[in-house]
């Protein structure tokens, strides 16, 4: 660990922290139906959308027509997507001529975008058109976004309102986050990335020369003549082209993870400089942020939001710590060698495969754990590389359910779930009824949330034992022992908790775990944001009653201290055996 990398992260935190409240006031304004700054230019386009669309923007609904709408148009977005990619051979803008996708892929793919975890079994510079790139996944990394922003804003009127049974109107929610807030974030970013040198262009892919080539053991700089030994030697690269920019960025904003090419980050087409990178980072954190002070202004009381946000930043700063310390030790098996990779005395080697040289060691923590943590799932680097306890953090980043800081909207919405069985648990520790935000948790509220917290590790467990009980699922693995149970048990986990990075070395496209990975990605998101709207309608309907002496505040440390040992108990409680299986096992057979 050094001085520099420890700026990096600090300025991470610190930009996020200062952009925090102001967009989060700004969208607060936006859900609540005031005037906002950019009011006067997009109104007239908001009421023509909900008149072309037959939508009454001040009809509301109650929440099981919000889950029923919200399903709808997620059913149609998958649907409209699959054919979509079943017949890009025979669409336009396909300048790479690339055929249509299997039937089995197509359906992962078209689940996976929809459900917003972006899970790629294919590389996307030679699987999809620049049609499917961008009328197909992109689109769906802001719809999909949208929606579960939608579903976070009902659950907060519910906790608002009393004794009404609406929580408010999906079509006008979900045409308000896309206009007013990830469409004005998406403009102003790519144009930030392009002029970092991403790519952005509507052209096939291009041929150029090496700068430098292998000859029968000599180099063979630009400019020399190649003969016909250098040229089989392999002198030219294929460049893939197209609209990368626009897709990195609504895949950042939206916390979906899609590459337009499959390394993610990790490729200077994506992400040129370690200006980009910043960007990128922010990106997928800052309306996660942000999220939290428009819940503390929506709910009356600021100090509710920032408590929050301060587990789930503690959370992330922790886990960022321990990746880079352990990315930046010696690999003692490399010791044993008698090698030593140290740059200076001051300044030990660490573990720099799969990372970019351009990042660094540091860059490539943090982008490890706010990628995992906020089920963006698009590393700078490859996970696959990290070491034991390094690959460790974005598992368990994964495990808690994404709610540290999380997907937009869902992550939020997925911690307010965990403060309700916080306030359980509390509430039998003095045996007295459990109240937050002056609304009593009965048991309906507490097994709805069961539900909610459960429903991830049992179909994350059950599909990890399927897979590894299975031969194809074995024959999938390129690594045997523990580290291929990690690739396994990571892969499970990133499409339950509709992330979408992947821990490489996994052979994923199978008909096996094309549909079975479809079916717990939409178990993943759909199965959880239906408990959330119920418990929305449920809270919504209540009365407000008095607070007792007796309830314990939600806005004090002594509650961000209890929020965080609920978050990492109920993560550890389901999937410390399957850690110690894996990369625990790993390290312990590497320090051994």
């Amino acid at each position: 660990m050094t001085l520099h990398g420890l700026l990096q992260v600090a300025l991470f935190f610190g930009v996020l922290l200062l952009v925090t409240k102001p967009l989060g006031l700004y969208m607060a304004r936006v859900y609540e139906g005031h005037q906002s700054a950019l009011s006067t230019l997009l109104g007239p386009l908001e009421r023509g959308i909900y008149h072309l669309c037959g939508v009454r923007s001040e009809e509301e609904m109650a929440w099981k027509r919000y889950a029923q709408s919200l399903l709808l148009f997620s059913a149609f977005g998958m649907a409209v997507l699959y054919v979509l990619l079943r017949c890009q051979q025979d669409l336009p803008l396909n300048p790479n001529h690339v055929g249509s996708l299997a039937p089995d892929l197509a359906f992962n793919t078209a689940a996976s975008y929809v459900s917003n975890t972006n899970w790629q079994a294919y590389a996307g510079e030679s699987t999809m058109s620049h049609l499917s790139q961008m009328a197909g996944l992109t689109a769906q990394n802001f719809m999909s976004s949208a929606a579960a922003m939608g579903a976070l804003m009902a659950l907060i009127r519910g906790l608002v309102r009393r004794g009404t049974k609406t929580v408010g109107n999906f079509w006008v929610d979900l045409v308000r986050t896309i206009l007013y807030i990830l469409l004005p974030l998406a403009i102003v970013s790519s144009l930030i990335l392009i002029s970092q040198g991403a790519v952005q262009s509507l052209e096939d892919s291009v041929t150029v020369p090496w700068l430098q080539s292998v000859n029968s053991g000599r180099a063979l700089i630009s400019g020399d003549q190649p003969n016909s030994s250098t040229r089989s030697a392999g002198t030219e690269q294929v460049l893939s082209l197209g609209p990368a920019a626009t897709q990195v960025i609504a895949r950042d904003l939206g916390t979906s993870g899609g590459g337009f090419f499959s390394a993610n980050s990790a490729h200077p087409f994506e992400s040129p400089t370690p200006l980009s990178d910043l960007l990128l980072l922010l990106l997928q954190t800052v309306v996660a942020a942000g999220l939290a002070y428009t819940y503390g202004k929506m709910v009356g009381d600021t100090y509710q939001g920032w408590a929050i946000l301060s587990v789930m930043l503690l959370v992330l700063s922790v886990g960022t710590a321990i990746t880079y310390w352990a990315e930046s030790a010696r690999n003692p098996r490399i010791l044993d060698l008698g090698l030593d990779l140290s740059i200076t005395d001051h300044q030990p080697g660490g573990n720099m495969e799969g990372k970019e040289v351009r990042f660094g060691i540091a860059q490539t923590a943090l982008a490890a754990s706010a990628t995992t943590a906020t089920s963006t799932g698009a590393p700078n680097g490859m996970q696959d590389s990290l070491s034991p306890l390094g690959g460790l953090v974005p598992l368990v980043m994964m495990q808690s359910g994404e709610v540290i800081l999380g997907g937009i909207g869902s992550g939020f919405s997925g911690m307010i779930v965990l403060v309700i069985i916080a306030m359980f648990i509390s509430g039998l520790m003095v045996g007295r009824t459990p109240e937050y935000l002056g609304k009593k948790l009965e048991p309906y509220e507490i097994k709805i949330a069961s539900v909610a917290v459960l429903v991830m590790p049992i179909a994350t467990l059950v599909a990890t034992a399927l897979v590894i009980m299975t031969e194809v699922g074995r024959g999938a693995m390129a690594n045997p022992g523990p580290h291929g149970f990690t690739e396994v048990l990571y892969a499970v986990t990133s499409m339950a908790n509709n992330n979408g990075s992947a821990f490489a070395g996994l052979n994923a496209n199978s008909f096996l775990f094309n549909v079975s990975g479809a079916v717990v990605m939409l178990l993943g998101r759909f199965w959880t944001t239906i408990p959330i709207l119920a418990l929305a309608g449920s809270f919504a309907a209540k009365k407000v009653v008095h607070v007792s002496e007796g309830a314990l505040p939600t806005h004090t440390p002594l509650f961000v201290v209890w929020l965080m040992i609920v978050t990492v108990v109920v993560s550890a409680m389901s999937f410390f055996p399957a850690l110690a299986l894996g990369p625990i096992a790993e390290h312990l057979l590497m320090t051994d």
